[in-house]
């Protein structure tokens, strides 16, 4: 829900080069399957059908990819959501931000714990939540993304009183 003085703090818009990257390559491996099982198929039909799921699977996720990150995360002093509106997590519901080095979490990105359940999505190469966790990342800025996890942390503690 945008408010009107919902002001966006900070944005992270998906990086271009990362953007072509994934979908380049997750579209030329499927391009390459598809070619490999009409060029060449293999004796056994199972292996046929492997080719030809893998490679529609590839292609279909390359389109995926392009389409989901054509848009801009922003974070408010209450929530961190897609640009049309779509709610990624409250800031109120933000248990911890972790972005280290060795955390499980996306590349050039960082990972939200949440206090309560939300229901599963999934924005394929921008940001995915299941249960209590939501990572972000993955085509994104990896300066854009430490500043929103920093800024996050800092509105996290802000609302636990501890600055």
């Amino acid at each position: 829900m945008i408010g009107e003085n919902d002001e966006v703090l900070e944005r992270i818009t998906p990086s271009a080069p990362r953007r072509y990257m994934a979908v380049g390559c997750l579209g030329l491996l499927g391009i390459m399957l598809l070619v490999i099982a009409a060029s060449r198929p293999p004796s056994d039909f199972v292996w046929l059908i492997f080719l030809v799921v893998l490679g529609a699977g590839s292609i279909w996720l390359s389109w995926s990819i392009w389409t989901s990150s054509a848009t801009t995360l922003e974070l408010t002093r209450h929530e961190l959501r897609e640009q049309g509106g779509r709610l990624l997590a409250r800031i109120e519901e933000v248990k911890n931000v972790d972005r280290g080095f060795f955390a499980f979490k996306p590349a050039a990105g960082f990972r939200l714990s949440l206090t309560t359940k939300m229901p599963n999505a999934y924005a394929p190469g921008l940001w995915w939540r299941r249960g209590r966790m939501v990572m972000i990342g993955g085509v994104t800025s990896s300066g854009q993304s430490k500043s929103v996890a920093d800024l996050i942390a800092v509105l996290v503690a802000q609302q636990r009183g501890e600055m």
